[in-house]
């Protein structure tokens, strides 16, 4: 797709500068980072391309390639949320800046995400850091990337009002070619983790069952680890669920009164476990290893954290009866969305036909299967002269 065409045809003008911000798979740890633990996500090839160039207006002007409308927004002291449509992504960074200081001029923006929507893939993270590094670079804000990584997330939190964690944000950011982010999610540190995957590729399974956050029971398990946590407050000096150990969770579970909050604790700190071991196994290359490491953290995302579902688990099924595949596990929040699998390479093309086939029969639709490597974070495009951008590839 020729973006900078469309723009013109859109605009009638050039657009003058362009930048790309990835989705993001998570590799292992579901439902960590908002309890302080280890998540290990990475980047992909999948993501949101944004090219501009200013107007004389005093308006913001947003399209997306992928809806119908065109928005036009005047520049003003802030911004509200907007129903549930897209453009509240870029809306609430406008408001964020916009309410921290700096000065907004008039801008013409056109998106394209070839993120699959409400797969579980971060488009939204992907929208608002895109946006944010825009208007860092365009507006000369003086943001450091993490900057951009916490106020990203704060505009999911209060101004779309999604409790997430910072785990996407992080991700979309800082992520690199061909490397895991082992990231502590109570302290923002993060180590970059080798992941040569040698004779294997990623499948990225989108089970085409629309995951909305907002509207699932996201909300309701960050409220249940908030319950665990506070049982455990009963006896230990602790800022977050993962400060728990496996060996002092056998100990201490008595201290969870309820059956449910159990199980969600029990999941958050045996993930946090097994993220550990995926790091040393990874940064080995024993993909072997890190794919049984997968099909548990499935099985306890389906049984304790009850985030799968039939057609998650569907995916995960037919992964277990291929020998060309070494693990598999649903991937981001879960209640729809997509999996992974950690597939051989030459394997790929009949995984792809076969799961397609097994899915179908089990669910009554087709799923869509992808192959993607580990890609880069936020930044910009270099533009031509005259302009001729082709982003298929990005």
């Amino acid at each position: 797709m020729d973006l900078s065409t469309k723009f013109t045809e859109i605009y009638q003008k050039q657009a003058l500068n362009a930048f790309f911000a990835p989705g993001r798979i998570n590799l292992i740890g579901e439902h960590i980072d908002y309890n302080g633990g280890l998540v290990l996500p990475c980047a992909i090839e999948f993501g949101t391309t944004l090219y501009t160039a200013p107007n004389n207006d005093n308006v913001i002007r947003l399209k997306s390639l992928n809806f119908d409308e065109v928005i036009e927004i005047p520049l003003q002291n802030g911004y509200t949320k907007q129903g549930d449509t897209w453009y509240n992504f870029p809306l609430g960074v406008a408001d964020y800046f916009i309410k921290n200081g700096h000065t907004l001029q008039g801008l013409d923006m056109l998106y394209y995400g070839n993120i699959p929507i409400a797969s579980g893939l971060s488009s939204s993270a992907s929208i608002e850091v895109v946006t944010a590094y825009a208007f860092n670079e365009l507006f000369n804000a003086g943001y450091s990337k993490l900057d951009l990584v916490k106020f990203s997330k704060s505009v999911e939190n209060n101004f779309i009002g999604v409790n997430s964690g910072i785990m996407d944000q992080f991700a979309v950011t800082f992520g690199e070619k061909d490397k895991a982010m082992a990231i502590s999610c109570d302290t923002l540190d993060y180590n970059l983790v080798s992941a040569q995957l040698g004779d294997y590729v990623l499948a990225v399974v989108n089970t085409n069952k629309p995951r909305k956050l907002v509207e699932s029971k996201y909300n309701e398990r960050v409220e249940e680890c908030a319950a665990a946590l506070k049982a455990f407050r009963q006896r230990f000096d602790i800022e977050d669920l993962c400060d728990i150990d496996a060996a002092t969770f056998a100990e201490n579970g008595h201290l969870i009164a309820d059956e449910t909050v159990y199980k969600r604790a029990q999941h958050v700190i045996l993930e946090n476990e097994r993220v550990k071991q995926s790091i040393q196994a990874l940064s080995q290359n024993k993909l072997a290893e890190f794919g049984q490491l997968m099909y548990a953290s499935h099985q306890s995302l389906r049984d304790l954290y009850e985030v799968s579902g039939i057609e998650l688990d569907a995916v995960v099924d037919y992964s277990k009866t291929n020998p060309d595949v070494a693990g598999a596990r649903m991937t981001g929040a879960g209640f729809g969305g997509c999996a992974i699998a950690l597939v051989k390479k030459a394997g790929f093309d009949n995984f792809s036909k076969e799961i397609t086939a097994y899915y179908t029969q089990k669910i009554g639709y087709a799923p869509t299967v992808y192959q993607q490597n580990i890609g880069n974070g936020v930044g910009s495009i270099q533009l031509l002269s005259v302009p001729k951008q082709n982003t298929d590839s990005l």
